[in-house]
């Protein structure tokens, strides 16, 4: 097995679509931690501490966050009756 690449081999586009997909990555690991933080457990599907490490360690080019905003979130009823809250009222 040889070397992989080295970042000076890449062209100037692979190392920005590099960049901006690790920054894109970063951002939505961000937002779900501080989501993660800030909802009630009850809201979540699943135990909270599992998603924390599964959205921070997994190196999932964004899969992880994506499937906790997806899928591991309860909506939220303000009201507590279920009905939705009217916009704006």
């Amino acid at each position: 097995m040889g070397e992989g690449k080295k970042w000076s081999d890449l062209s100037q586009r692979n190392q920005r679509l590099l960049i901006a997909g690790a920054v894109a990555e970063t951002i939505l690991k961000a937002a779900a931690i501080v989501d993660l933080t800030r909802r009630p457990a009850s809201e979540i599907r699943g135990p909270k501490w599992a998603w924390i490490p599964a959205v921070t360690v997994i190196n999932s080019f964004g899969c992880a966050p994506l499937a906790y905003f997806a899928f591991g979130r309860r909506s939220a009823s303000r009201s507590g009756s279920g009905d939705p809250q009217p916009v704006g009222n």
